[in-house]
């Protein structure tokens, strides 16, 4: 595939951008200690995030990147931190629509948008993550905007990290790869096609020992040359697990995480015939 960089400078110093996100950090953490006595009063409380949401304030600038923030869940029900989370992401993308995608969701977008077998081959996937690692790379090259992860939030205003030229940004993990936690693209990108078909060929040719691997930032970091796109490391662009974790993410999944999960059922499922209605069972 052809890659190319194009220079975009930060509009504002990548120390404001760490400051920012410290402080943030520093909030969620607080916030995350109160809802533990907040969910022993109340357990069963939830609250509901919004399969679509109106931009907060009309954009006044173009923009690239379709300003459309996806994330995806097993369930819209969530507890307090998760929901801390999303109005946290609401406050720092007001001019982008949000679209939050269900499970069932998923498969339907799927389904209504790509080949027969591209919706056969997603089918396969047993875990919820491995599924949202291939919808999100497949949403994002037919419709474009920015995905998260349902326990990420920005540090600094999308709009001004994304510019009105950016086409495609991606987020360095701790370690320097690539991860894909956070994905700005316009559609129809060279980038994610390249991931995509891997997917694929992963699933088809059941390759890759587990998620990372098979779906994951394992086939970012295999396809993409992290030299020759833009990337902004998590410090300066968005982090993880400040306001929730895996209790308050999966209190109502008692299977629990993805690296627990995949040990207990397999990734994949062996029959290649598997149904979406399979698949929503998960």
């Amino acid at each position: 595939m052809t890659r190319h960089v194009t220079s975009s400078p930060l509009t504002l110093s990548s120390f404001s951008r760490f400051i920012v996100g410290r402080l943030l950090k520093l909030m969620g953490n607080v916030f995350k200690l109160m809802s533990y006595p907040f969910h022993w009063l109340l357990p069963d409380k939830r609250f509901t995030l919004p399969a679509h949401a109106a931009p907060l304030i009309r954009p006044r600038r173009p923009c690239a990147v379709p300003r459309t923030l996806w994330q995806t869940n097993f369930t819209d029900r969530v507890t307090l931190p998760v929901y801390l989370n999303y109005l946290c992401n609401r406050l720092m993308a007001p001019t982008f629509e949000y679209r939050f995608v269900s499970t069932r969701g998923r498969s339907d977008f799927i389904a209504a948008n790509y080949p027969a077998e591209v919706h056969r081959r997603y089918s396969r996937l047993r875990i919820g993550a491995a599924q949202a690692d291939f919808w999100r790379v497949l949403v994002l090259q037919a419709c474009g905007g920015v995905y998260m992860d349902i326990d990420a939030h920005l540090v600094w205003p999308l709009h001004r990290i994304l510019g009105a030229e950016r086409e495609v940004l991606f987020v360095r993990s701790r370690k320097g790869g690539l991860s894909n936690y956070f994905i700005a693209s316009r559609p129809g990108t060279a980038e994610l096609q390249a991931v995509s078909e891997a997917i694929g060929d992963h699933i088809a040719e059941n390759r890759g020992s587990g998620v990372f691997d098979l779906t994951g930032p394992g086939v970012f970091n295999r396809v993409i040359d992290a030299a020759m796109v833009e990337s902004e490391s998590y410090r300066f662009l968005c982090l993880q697990g400040s306001f929730t974790n895996e209790r308050f993410q999966y209190v109502d999944k008692p299977e629990g995480k993805w690296t627990r999960e995949q040990k207990a059922v397999g990734v994949l499922h062996r029959d290649g015939d598997a149904t979406v209605k399979a698949t929503e069972k998960r």
